[in-house]
């Protein structure tokens, strides 16, 4: 029996750093994917990259990319999961949608964001959009008025490993003060015109991205750019349909 005591000495060592092991590469993971059981649904995800973005002229390697990338149905209630990849919005809750996947492709394409550059947008909804700006981007900031939406948005991130993106539950009208300037600042609901204090946070030669007009009608998704001086110029883009921007811009 004595003899016996290394061997197993020997097999309760080994047992511990395979188990130290297995922890180290498991907490070391970058993988986005959840625990087993999910479905990836990777070619739903090139059919509409393909059938509903390229095609209409989004160009943009990163974007493509990205918009592949995310999971897109995972950011969708369950109820919506099959018509997560389909050419249109969704309802996600509390009167609030996701944007249709073409549109959030051609927004995220002219911010025309590298690698360094810090984003800001406004309105996070189910938190899709913040995810693909972050395969992009590790610089993003979100803020969303509806506290259960932006509770979920920072619960999906964690789950799927976005740990860059920064949540804030507040009004977006009035920006994020504490991380500005930004280089670049996308507006994901309508407002009657454009925050003054979001201009304020935009860095010269940043672009803002925002659907403007009424909130019960087609608006203008509008580009906003900021040149070194100060000055605003703006372009209308398309018509769009988003929901109403709330809080301080319904006063306005």
């Amino acid at each position: 029996m004595r003899k016996a005591a290394p061997i197993v000495a020997l097999s309760c060592l080994v047992l511990f750093f395979t188990v130290h092991l297995v922890n180290l590469f498991s907490q070391s993971d970058t993988t986005r994917w959840p625990p087993p059981g999910f479905e990836e649904r990777v070619d739903e995800r090139n059919e509409m990259v393909d059938d509903q973005i390229a095609v209409r002229g989004v160009r943009s390697d990163k974007v493509l990319d990205a918009m592949r990338s995310v999971p897109r149905h995972l950011f969708v209630p369950k109820s919506q999961r099959s018509n997560a990849y389909r050419d249109r919005p969704l309802p996600i809750g509390h009167g609030q949608t996701i944007s249709q996947p073409y549109i959030v492709a051609y927004m995220t394409e002219i911010l025309n964001l590298s690698s360094d550059d810090k984003v800001l947008e406004i309105g996070t909804g189910s938190g899709y959009q913040s995810a693909v700006l972050s395969e992009i981007t590790p610089h993003v900031y979100t803020i969303e008025i509806i506290e259960a939406l932006g509770r979920q948005a920072k619960e999906r991130y964690e789950k799927l490993g976005y740990d860059s993106i920064r949540v804030k539950i507040a009004d977006g009208y009035f920006g994020w003060k504490e991380y500005a300037p930004f280089d670049a600042i996308i507006v994901t609901a309508a407002a009657g015109h454009v925050p003054p204090p979001l201009l304020k946070q935009l860095k010269p030669d940043g672009v803002m991205m925002i659907p403007v007009g009424s909130p019960y009608l087609t608006q203008t998704l509008m580009k906003v750019t900021k040149s070194e001086s100060g000055e605003m110029r703006t372009q209308n883009l398309m018509p769009v349909r988003f929901v109403p921007m709330t809080g301080e811009a319904l006063k306005e």
